[in-house]
């Protein structure tokens, strides 16, 4: 079996505003695309797989049916394709790639369905302190999330990435609506703070332990932080993690984020040199967040992966 790192693909969004469409301030960030011009996702994805990644995110992260509902005018069930959609699109694509591809030795690769923290359809920036679980009981998470991550199943998604999840019970809350699905395997991934703590202020290494009550995840890990901080969060959490639990890692560009004025363009850093130690503590998915785009994922391929 080929243990070599799978490597992830980058952020949509920032591609997407790079091919000129304006996603700022909209309720449906890059979901709305999958509404109003899929091609352009199918066109991400494959520059995506162009650049060597070996997993393609759907455009679902923020993706709801009571989001479709109120800010596209669709009906439920219409909601409920439109997210569907997003499987099939990445689907479409990787056929369409691996059909053109003179690799022969390439990995398959694979369509992991995003679902985002209910935070994002909130709209207000608490998806970066998760402070609205605090308001919410576990079945009204559980309830939130169990229609998209059943169309995501349901479409066929090799993967179910739970991502940028800023707290521990939406995360326990995600955990338990898996087990409803128990064909389906999935990565659990957290936004942090700091070297320590996830975004909520509890520690990284309580939400390993959360990931490690499920047998269906393949991987726990960080998303969408600042790449000098993921090896430390790792080491702080490695204790509570099961062996057969591997890392998953994807940061930003390690740009600063406005929820008012946006990204903040003063401060870059590559992480495709750090990425040699994250493989050196188990990471097994390594991709790019926010701000990272193709040309950071073939560098991050030839780190990993050199010829």
């Amino acid at each position: 079996m080929d243990t070599s790192p799978f490597i992830l693909d980058g952020g949509l969004a920032t591609e997407l505003e790079a091919s000129g469409f304006q996603l700022q301030g909209d309720p449906l960030w890059s979901a709305r695309i999958l509404h109003t011009n899929p091609q352009a996702i199918k066109d991400v994805h494959f520059r995506y797989l162009q650049s060597g990644s070996d997993v393609i995110t759907t455009a679902t992260y923020q993706a709801s049916i009571e989001g479709f509902v109120k800010y596209l005018g669709l009906r439920p069930e219409e909601a409920q394709q439109m997210i569907m959609s997003g499987v099939q699109l990445a689907k479409e694509t990787v056929r369409e790639f691996m059909s053109h591809s003179p690799i022969s030795d390439r990995r398959e690769p694979v369509v992991a369905g995003s679902v985002g923290p209910y935070g994002a359809f909130l709209h207000d920036g608490s998806e970066y302190t998760g402070a609205y679980e605090d308001k919410m009981t576990m079945e009204e998470l559980k309830d939130w999330h169990r229609p998209q991550i059943q169309c995501l199943v349901k479409a066929g998604a090799d993967l179910v990435a739970m991502e940028t999840i800023p707290g521990l019970k939406e995360a326990e809350a995600l955990v338990e609506v898996l087990r409803e699905f128990p064909e389906a395997k999935a990565w659990l991934s957290f936004s942090c703070k700091d070297i320590h703590n996830i975004s909520s202020g509890r520690r990284f290494s309580e939400a390993v332990q959360v990931a490690c009550r499920s047998s269906q995840l393949v991987a726990v890990g960080v998303n969408c932080c600042p790449a000098p901080i993921v090896k430390p969060l790792l080491e702080s959490a490695k204790s509570h993690k099961k062996a057969d639990l591997r890392w998953v890692v994807y940061p930003n560009s390690g740009e600063g984020w406005d929820p008012k004025t946006g990204w903040k363009t003063e401060k870059r850093t590559s992480f495709a040199k750090l990425s040699l130690d994250w493989k050196e503590q188990g990471a097994l998915w390594i991709g790019g967040c926010c701000r990272v785009g193709p040309a950071d994922i073939t560098e991050l391929k030839q780190q990993l992966h050199p010829l």
